[in-house]
């Protein structure tokens, strides 16, 4: 028997499935899936070295701010750049 999250799957909700699907979907109400954009267009990885001490600042400021390593670092090169 064909499983979901450990629960078996019985005929009456492949049944209950294919109905739904057969009276259609709200395309809006379906969950978005990916990223969401961070900028102004797809974003790409850079590989960047942090000693342990600056990696431990990072995550503390990070912590602090509420926010991602990753959204601390992005604030920080805006800062750099602007």
């Amino acid at each position: 028997m064909d499983k979901i999250n450990g629960v078996p799957v019985t005929d009456q909700d492949v049944q209950k499935w294919a109905d739904e699907a057969e009276r259609g979907y709200d395309v809006d109400q379906l969950r978005k899936r990916g990223r969401r954009p961070v900028g102004d267009g797809p974003g790409q990885v850079v590989p960047v070295r942090i000693d342990e001490t600056l990696l431990s600042a990072l995550t503390e400021r990070a912590e602090k701010d509420h926010v991602s390593r990753s959204e601390a670092i992005r604030a920080a090169i805006r800062a750099y750049v602007a």
